[in-house]
């Protein structure tokens, strides 16, 4: 694959961007044309879709495509830069950094708990979360910066809301943010949709408290020969009369 050119104002971004992980993506597509997971984990960075979300974040489209470049010669994501008309010229700061006060404050608006799962979780378990992407939204103000704009998620479900937004039309194209705002991943209490799709989605957890429960539930499930979240949905229609 031959290394394209780049024009010298979109060059001179690049040059701004100071944030590590986020320089050592760029710099490697820069010299080879792309970069591949498998070379951002060699860079030291175990989590490459979070390394390419750095870039996206500062304004600067990747578009993701698959290789076979792999050591082990198997199908992998790879990343290059996106169509460059679209590059954000008001994010090169990047995402603003949260400090104690203001995660406490979360904490004590919406509790020590993931706004996803509900399970309880000591504080620094718990990531602080834009409700609507950064991707699609931005950062607020400092002066328009409000505790609805985010919540607190445990790495978990964190991931989960990543991997799902990431895969959304909205965040890939659209960059809708009323649209990110009647999603599961922004209300779980009155969502519409699920990254715009017409499904619906419970995420339980089962406490210390309530693990003899849920064994059960898994010794049934297993008697039925069914997974355990096909067992529940049955059992819940069962008892409501469907």
């Amino acid at each position: 694959m031959n290394k394209p050119t780049y024009p010298p104002d979109f060059l001179k971004r690049l040059a701004a961007v100071k944030k590590k992980r986020a320089k050592a993506v760029i710099d490697h597509i820069l010299q080879n044309g792309f970069v591949t997971t498998e070379e951002i984990q060699k860079l030291g960075y175990d989590h490459p879709p979070r390394a390419a979300r750095d870039v996206r974040e500062l304004g600067i489209p990747l578009e993701t495509f698959y290789t076979n470049r792999s050591s082990t010669g198997r199908r992998m994501a790879s990343y290059r830069f996106g169509d460059l008309s679209k590059t954000r010229h008001d994010r090169i700061g990047g995402r603003t950094a949260f400090g104690k006060d203001f995660k406490r404050k979360l904490i004590e608006q919406y509790g020590q708990k993931c706004n996803i799962c509900s399970g309880d979780f000591e504080q620094r378990y718990l990531q602080i979360d834009h409700r609507i992407p950064y991707e699609v939204g931005g950062d607020p103000t400092e002066n328009e910066r409000s505790l609805e704009h985010y919540q607190l998620l445990d790495g978990s479900c964190n991931r989960a809301k990543s991997w799902s937004c990431e895969h959304c039309q909205n965040w890939i194209e659209l960059k809708e943010p009323d649209i990110c705002s009647t999603c599961y991943w922004a209300v779980t209490e009155s969502y519409r949709h699920v990254a715009m799709r017409n499904i619906r989605r419970l995420d339980v957890i089962w406490d210390e408290y309530e693990i003899e429960a849920y064994e059960r539930i898994q010794e049934l499930a297993e008697q039925e020969q069914t997974p355990v979240p096909d067992f529940v949905k049955a059992v819940l229609k069962d008892n409501m009369g469907n």
